[in-house]
């Protein structure tokens, strides 16, 4: 009895930009940034590394560096490679933990922001920050990735 194994090619499953979405998000769900690097270097390459480039304005020596493994690429390069892709990222609440929010942590956050605020250039007067404290989120965030013009699940 002779057995075939074939090798996994994840480029024969990413044909359209939703499906890239949704490997992009279970990739991030992982939590290794590595992982999500090499995927969107797999993705990059499915659709032509030269057409990615072109798309996002890098050149296509240094795009291959950018996803290559052991890389540390800024994240203005990975934004701009995702949006060649088709994709973008977006924040979702996560469903598994619940933040305490008391008083204290969130005065801490508030006057971290506001240091922060006074030193970057343009940033929003503080009485945009005194309306952002009233509206603290209740619950942390996480990273999901997703084809721009897929609906969003309340």
């Amino acid at each position: 009895m002779s057995s075939k194994i074939t090798t996994f090619d994840v480029s024969e499953y990413l044909k359209d930009e939703a499906s890239v979405a949704a490997y992009l998000s279970a990739i991030v769900e992982e939590g290794d940034p590595r992982l999500l690097l090499s995927a969107i270097g797999d993705i990059a390459k499915a659709r032509g590394m030269s057409k990615i480039a072109s798309e996002s304005g890098l050149g296509r020596e240094s795009l291959y560096k950018a996803l290559n493994s052991g890389a540390k690429p800024r994240f203005d390069t990975i934004l701009r490679v995702l949006s060649a892709l088709g994709v973008n990222i977006v924040f979702n609440v996560k469903d598994n933990r619940r933040v305490s929010h008391k008083k204290t942590k969130s005065r801490r956050a508030f006057h971290s922001a506001k240091r922060i605020k006074s030193s970057i250039k343009g940033a929003p007067s503080s009485s945009l920050l005194g309306s952002a404290k009233t509206r603290w989120p209740k619950e942390k965030s996480s990273l999901a990735v997703r084809h721009p013009t897929a609906k969003v699940k309340p």
